[in-house]
């Protein structure tokens, strides 16, 4: 790396509704949410060590992507259209066609095998959802609640992808880091970054912004450990003017706020310890992707969590247990 006087990032605690599929018969499922307590042994983790070639550098003005359902390549059926035209940008969109007043469930696998599942809402809106597992035969199904944890398959569909580059799905908005253009975030992140280039200044700058001004929600954490917003998802306007959050509001935030600046970031989402987690990783073309958000001190690296250094104060027993990332563990990329 170059002089290694400048921070690079950091990283938050995830209260995520995330659920774990176990089939039991082609057409009917049975969902196991987290508050099943279901052991890390179970989960297939991802291996961000094998790192694909950037094929494309980061443009010095960036236009903010707009996903979009083109209608070119879909899976439609009574219940619902799965729109796969823009795989190559790493993402797919779904919506459901029918009104009802159960719940939506979508389930992505990739080449790697690692099942990715979201919430999809039921009025009939377009969702983005990200294809971030890299080149390869992706399926995507949608189900339909049928009573309890039990789903009906509605409609699935298999295709091959070949991404335009590596960065394609970190660039995007997507269902967890939804933003645009017009996004209030999107404004911010270009005034608090006006006059400043190079992605490490930039970078400090949204840090620096999200630890001062978003507080720590106790309130509403307590309230999604209870199960009482099941299915929660980030709207980052929202976090911006509440100046307030859980852990994956402040992971969604700065998410959006760097893609918004056309700087590429990984969400990525796993274990800390024994802890649910999510960090961000941040792409250079000085350096490559940059896994997990570094501090220097002065002195050291230390791995830093945007979360713990709103609540912690940094203190000795935080950076001890952050130390040099051996205690997170990946699972997921958004």
């Amino acid at each position: 790396m170059k002089k290694r006087n400048r921070v690079i990032f950091l990283m938050l605690t995830v209260m995520m509704t995330l659920s774990i599929f176990a089939c039991s018969n082609p057409d009917i499922i049975t969902i196991a949410m987290p508050e099943d307590n279901l052991s890390v042994e179970e989960f297939v983790y991802m291996d961000l060590a094998a790192e694909l070639i950037p094929l494309t550098a980061s443009p010095s003005v960036f236009t903010i992507p707009v996903p979009t359902a083109s209608g070119s390549q879909v899976s439609t059926n009574a219940r619902a259209s799965i729109d796969f035209s823009n795989a190559r940008d790493g993402y797919v969109m779904i919506r459901f066609l029918i009104r009802t007043s159960m719940q939506l469930r979508v389930r992505i696998t990739g080449p790697s095998g690692v099942i990715y599942q979201y919430r999809l809402n039921p009025d009939g809106r377009w969702e983005v959802f990200p294809l971030s597992d890299g080149n390869g035969r992706y399926t995507v199904a949608v189900f339909e609640q049928v009573q309890g944890t039990s789903f009906a398959t509605v409609n699935t569909t298999s295709f091959s992808v070949t991404l335009r580059d590596e960065f394609a799905p970190f660039l995007r908005p997507n269902q967890f880091v939804n933003f645009s253009k017009d996004s209030n975030v999107t404004s911010k992140a270009a005034e608090l970054t006006r006059g400043i280039s190079g992605v490490y200044p930039r970078v400090e700058a949204i840090y620096n912004f999200v630890i001062g001004n978003i507080s720590y929600d106790r309130v509403f954490a307590r309230e999604v450990q209870q199960g009482q917003h099941s299915g929660y998802v980030p709207d980052v306007d929202a976090v911006l003017a509440r100046g307030k959050g859980i852990c994956f509001d402040y992971a969604a935030l700065m998410t959006a706020m760097l893609r918004s600046l056309g700087i590429p970031t990984r969400l990525v989402v796993g274990y800390a310890g024994d802890q649910y987690h999510a960090w961000i990783d941040v792409f250079s073309e000085a350096d490559g992707w940059i896994n997990n958000i570094i501090h220097f001190n002065g002195k050291e690296w230390n791995l830093m969590d945007p979360t713990f250094a709103a609540t912690g104060n940094q203190n000795a027993e935080v950076m001890r247990f952050i130390g040099d990332g051996k205690n997170y563990s990946p699972r997921f990329l958004y």
